[in-house]
């Protein structure tokens, strides 16, 4: 049973895996949160054109 045990703790097959899993996570959630500032920023610019634009055929 010990082992059994050892050969489950030397075991490290699927390290690379879960770290590059880890990296894909944190690159999405970076990537989330830039898009949500960018998209408002974007929007904010579209609202002032619009405003703008709106004063000259009123």
């Amino acid at each position: 049973m010990y082992k059994i045990l050892i050969g489950f703790h030397d075991d490290e097959s699927g390290q690379g895996l879960v770290e590059y899993l880890l990296i894909v996570v944190l690159i999405a959630l970076a990537a989330t949160a830039g898009m949500n500032s960018a998209a408002s920023y974007i929007n904010s610019a579209f609202v002032r054109v619009g405003e703008k634009l709106g004063g000259y055929v009123s």
